[in-house]
C-alpha cells in the first residue's frame, strides 16, 4: 500500500468514523480501522461490533488496490496534530505502516485485514429512499427521548415505522415519548417496523448532513444500512417489541396552553434551580390564562413564578419532571408551544402550535 492525499482529505473520513471506536478494547482489532484502497477509492470502515461506519473519499493520486488495519485513535489524533495543507502519505512496509508529512514520520503497527470483522448485513426486507435532512431532522427531535441502559432492552434505541402512506421515529423512557412522523408515499405495501439501538442512532445523527441529498434505506430482519454518496452505516436491530406508542398519545384534551416557548423554557430554568435533586418535580397551577409554577426541595427552600398565558380550560393543579418538560422544549424550533391536558392523571401532549410533525407526552408526577 502506498497512499498520497491532504490531511484534511484523510482527517475527514476518519472522524466519521471514529464513534465506534472504542478507547479499551477487549479486542485488539477493534482500536483498528481498516483502510481499503480499491478503484481509485479510500475507503475507510470500524465497527464496535455493533454499528458498522465506513467513509469513503475518491483519491487525487493513482494508487493499487491493498488494504491493511491501523490504531484509529492513534491515526486520527496524528492527522490533528499536521499543519491544515500538509501532505500525507502512508506507505505498508511488512508489518508497519509509515506516515510521512514533510519532516515528520511516524510508524504504526498494523493487524491483518482478514482479520477485521464486518457487521454482516442481509437481504433486505423493505427499501426506500429519504432525504438526508428529513431523517436528520428526526433524530435531532427526539433522540433525546430514548431510554439508557433500561433493563426493556428495546427502550434503548429507536422506533422505525414505514408503511401507511407514513414514515415514522419513536422514542420513549417509559417516562416521556418523542414522536416524529412525517407523510410520505415510499411504495411499501407493508408496515415494516424496526428497533435501531441508541448508539447506532447518535452516530447516524452526526454523520447525516442538512442536505437535499437522498439516503438509501434498506431494512433487513437484524440490521438496518443506510447508503450515503460519503457514508455507508450499519447497525444490528434490537430484537424486542416496541410499546404501542398509539396508547400512550392522549386522544383528547380540552384544558389547552398556549405560550411563548422561550419564555416558559426560561421560567422552567429558574424554577428548576430549587428542585428536589432526586425527583426533579415542579408544580404548574393552572387558571384562566394564567400559569403558576412552583418548586421545592427538601431543605424547605421554594421557587415560585407566574405566567400570563392563553389558557382555557378547567383549573388544575399537576407536577411534572423539570427535566423532562425542558428536553421537549430544547426539541421544538418555533417560537410557540400548545400543551393539551385532560386531567392531572395523563400525560401532557406537547407541540409546537403549528406544527404537527413532532409530538411529545411526558407523564405527571405526583408531588
Amino acid at each position: 500500500m502506498h497512499i498520497t492525499l491532504f490531511r484534511e482529505d484523510l482527517l475527514q473520513p476518519l472522524q466519521m468514523v471514529m464513534g465506534v471506536v472504542e478507547r479499551r478494547q477487549t479486542l485488539p482489532i477493534l482500536s483498528h480501522v481498516l483502510l481499503n484502497v480499491e478503484d481509485g477509492m479510500l475507503q475507510i470502515t470500524a465497527t464496535d461490533l455493533e454499528v458498522e461506519l465506513q467513509a469513503r473519499i475518491k483519491l487525487v493520486h493513482p494508487a493499487e488496490n491493498s488494504q491493511i488495519t491501523v490504531p484509529g485513535r492513534k491515526l486520527v489524533d496524528i492527522c490533528r496534530s499536521l499543519p491544515d495543507e500538509a501532505e500525507v502519505s502512508l506507505t505498508l512496509d511488512k508489518q508497519q505502516v509509515t506516515l510521512k508529512s514533510g519532516r515528520s514520520r511516524f510508524t504504526l503497527s498494523t493487524l491483518p485485514a482478514e482479520e477485521f470483522p464486518f457487521v454482516e448485513g442481509e437481504a433486505a426486507n423493505a427499501e426506500f429512499n429519504l432525504p438526508q435532512n428529513l431523517l436528520k431532522e428526526h433524530i435531532e427531535h427526539i433522540q433525546f427521548a430514548m431510554a439508557q441502559q433500561d433493563v426493556r432492552y428495546y427502550l434503548n434505541g429507536m422506533l422505525w415505522q414505514v408503511g401507511n402512506g407514513k414514515f415514522t421515529n419513536v422514542a420513549t423512557d417509559g417516562h416521556r415519548l418523542a414522536l416524529a412522523e412525517h407523510s410520505l408515499d415510499l411504495g411499501l405495501s407493508e408496515l415494516c417496523q424496526v428497533i435501531v439501538p441508541r448508539k447506532g442512532i447518535i452516530e447516524l445523527g452526526r454523520l447525516l448532513e442538512v442536505s437535499d441529498d437522498h439516503v438509501t434505506v434498506k431494512i433487513g430482519t437484524n440490521h438496518l444500512i443506510i447508503d450515503a454518496d460519503s457514508f455507508t452505516f450499519t447497525s444490528k436491530l434490537i430484537d424486542g417489541r416496541f410499546p404501542d406508542y398509539q396508547k400512550v398519545l392522549p386522544k383528547a384534551g380540552n384544558n389547552i396552553l398556549i405560550c411563548d416557548k422561550e419564555v416558559i423554557k426560561q421560567a422552567l430554568v429558574r424554577a428548576s434551580v430549587l428542585t428536589n435533586e432526586k425527583y426533579r418535580g415542579v408544580r404548574f397551577e393552572l387558571s384562566q390564562n394564567n400559569l403558576h409554577i412552583t418548586a421545592n426541595n427538601p431543605e424547605q427552600e421554594q421557587a415560585e413564578d407566574e405566567l400570563e398565558v392563553n389558557y382555557s380550560g378547567d383549573d388544575l393543579t399537576v407536577g411534572f419532571n423539570v427535566g423532562y418538560l425542558i428536553d421537549v422544549l430544547n426539541a421544538i424550533n418555533e417560537t410557540q408551544v400548545k400543551f393539551t391536558l385532560s386531567d392531572t392523571n395523563a400525560g401532557v401532549l406537547v407541540e409546537a402550535a403549528d406544527n404537527p410533525d413532532y409530538t411529545y407526552v411526558v407523564m405527571p408526577m405526583r408531588l
